[in-house]
Parts: structure tokens; C-alpha cells; sequence
């Protein structure tokens, strides 16, 4: 290998910043702040706002929208027509 030319690939500790949850895993992303782990290490700290311990999707918190035909008619009324209406016009004789 080249020297100089591959970043460090070394040992980090990120932090969820929203629950405090730390985990060590290998990268090379760049940092300024060392942080201690539970087992006294120190090392390169990367802060991070959400991970799986706090993301509502991995936590089960996650809403789901099932309210499909709330949003038919809000659409429907917003632009003045039904869906009634919409088919009674197609189907209409010409006069």
C-alpha cells in the first residue's frame, strides 16, 4: 500500500446525543473530541443526534398513516369535486 494516501481507520466512540447511548465501533470519520468508554478507553468521540436507540423506526415508536380514504376526501373536497360526482359526470349523455 501507499503511504499517506488511506485515511485512519482506527477504534471510535459515538454518542447519541438525544439518549446518551455510546457504542465503539472502527471508522475513519473525522473528530475532534475525545470521549472515555465504559471501560476507561480513551478515544476519538463523533456525536451523533439520532441511532438505533433512539430513531422511531428500531424503537417501534413509528406512526403509521392508514387514514388513506380521509385523505381521498380531504383531496376531493379541497378541489371541489366527489368521487360520486366524478363518475356521474362521465358517464352522462352529451345533449
Amino acid at each position: 500500500m501507499k503511504e499517506g494516501i488511506h485515511p485512519g481507520y482506527r477504534d471510535v466512540l459515538f454518542v447519541d446525543l438525544s439518549n446518551g447511548f455510546k457504542f465503539v465501533t472502527r471508522s475513519c470519520v473525522q473528530t475532534k473530541e475525545m470521549g472515555k468508554t465504559e471501560d476507561g478507553r480513551e478515544l476519538p468521540m463523533f456525536k451523533l443526534d439520532t441511532s438505533s436507540e433512539s430513531h422511531p423506526f428500531y424503537t417501534g415508536t413509528q406512526k403509521s398513516v392508514n387514514d388513506m380514504g380521509g385523505r381521498v376526501d380531504k383531496f376531493f373536497k379541497k378541489f371541489g369535486k366527489t368521487p360520486a360526482k366524478a363518475d356521474t359526470a362521465e358517464k352522462a349523455p352529451a345533449k
